[in-house]
């Protein structure tokens, strides 16, 4: 996340996908939008890449809609934030950027309301509770686009090796197994990854845990809790036993994941799009359970759901309206969850998954799922020093989560 100035943006993985035309619009008319999307992929070069799937959704949108050009940019999670904070400083909008936050451009006046970009039927159609956590201050611009929910996962296989019949429900049950799996010689008892590709969705699972967050009840901030700090002691003390992933601050789920479906850990948290990695590894026997807290299982689990968003610099209200029509009530948003095993974000794209057996336990842990700050200002800034600071605190807790609390109080 380090590419700055005009010269990154030549250097990320660009791809026009539609047309050859840049600019607001092309001598015959057509108007070019530019998105600017994340990729859920594995890599430009993966059959499931970013690049594929956009080429896909935009040539059909093109057939339907040839007076508009989409120009798509497909960069990696580890680097999107940054890039786009480039665009934006040095003034070269996207029209549509498709990530993982949107706050931190509400307070720049940077963003179109939902309302003004999306039709009513797909308004109406979204979630509740996943449209309502992209308002600020009681209005909607964050759109949600895809979701997912958070659950243990275990290797079948390496429990009965070690003698565990059950998943474990608390940390003095989990650490127990842990100990078993390492005596029967599993290199990675838990994986555990906080390096800064989501080192904010680990640390979250594992503070409420421990009846800990990021906020409290009443909206304040609350990252250098006792009980926060205390949840990162729990951690450091697996680590040091080696329990865990050797050096987790520097290790990203992606990479964990690979980890669990090569038979090198017994343990790990993820979601439904970790699947897919199981699978390419030849993993089939593992099991999902809810995640351990300090007393019992979680009552609530992480729902995590990335954004779409319109930016309004260009004027281009009405073909991103056409646009974000298509994707929603064809085709490619159902395609988009087939592809990488992600939630849906609507009533009737769940309704369409409710018999997929493999996503039933995410799909039924959405309803009653805790979301990040999305809606408070400050989110975008604390998640970025999160990625990238957090995994510090297995060695000082206090002084590297008061840092990040710091932070999120000020101003």
């Amino acid at each position: 996340m380090k590419l700055t100035g005009p010269a990154a943006l030549g250097m990320a993985a660009a791809l026009v996908l539609t047309g050859c035309g840049s600019g607001d619009s092309a001598d015959d008319g057509q108007v070019t939008l530019k998105m600017v999307a994340a990729d859920y992929g594995d890599g430009p070069s993966a059959e499931n890449s970013g690049d594929k799937f956009w080429k896909g959704v935009v040539d059909e949108f093109q057939k339907a809609n040839p007076n508009i050009r989409v120009e798509v940019q497909v960069i990696n999670w580890n680097d999107i934030d940054q890039q786009v904070a480039t665009m934006v400083q040095n003034g070269q909008m996207p029209d549509i950027l498709q990530t993982g936050d949107y706050s931190g451009f509400v307070k720049d006046g940077l963003l179109y309301k939902a309302d003004e970009v999306l039709s009513p039927n797909v308004l109406s159609d979204l979630l509740p509770k996943f449209a309502e956590a992209g308002k600020v201050e009681g209005t909607a611009y964050g759109i949600p686009f895809l979701s997912t929910a958070r659950a243990l996962f275990y290797n079948k296989d390496l429990f009965a090796k070690a003698g565990i019949t059950e998943p474990p429900e608390t940390w003095d049950e989990l650490k127990a197994g842990a100990e078993k799996l390492k005596k029967a010689g599993v290199e990675q008892p838990f994986g555990l990854p906080l390096g800064n590709e989501e080192a904010q969705a680990e640390s979250l699972l594992w503070f409420m845990g421990n009846g800990g967050g990021y906020k409290d009840a009443s909206g304040n901030w609350v990252i250098d809790s006792p009980r926060n700090i205390e949840t990162f002691k729990y951690l450091k003390g697996m680590v040091d036993a080696g329990l865990t992933t050797p050096n987790p601050g520097t290790k990203n789920r992606k990479d964990v994941w690979t980890d669990f479906a090569g038979g090198k850990i017994g343990m790990v948290n993820g979601g439904p799009m970790a699947i897919p990695i199981f699978e390419k590894g030849g993993l089939k026997n593992f099991g999902v359970a809810p995640i351990p807290g300090r007393t019992g299982v979680l009552t609530t689990t992480l729902g995590v759901q990335d954004w779409i968003m319109a930016f309004n610099a260009n004027g281009h209200k009405e073909e991103i309206r056409k646009f974000f029509d298509f994707f929603y009530t064809g085709s490619a948003a159902q395609k988009i969850s087939d592809t990488y095993k992600l939630l849906p974000v609507t009533t009737s794209g769940t309704a369409k998954l409710a018999s997929d057996a493999q996503l039933k336990p995410f799909l039924d842990a959405l309803p009653n799922a805790t979301f990040y700050p999305f809606t408070d200002p400050r989110w975008s800034d604390v998640n970025t020093q999160i990625k990238q600071t957090i995994g510090g605190a297995l060695n000082d807790p206090e002084t590297v989560l008061g840092a990040i609390q710091k932070s999120a109080t000020a101003g």
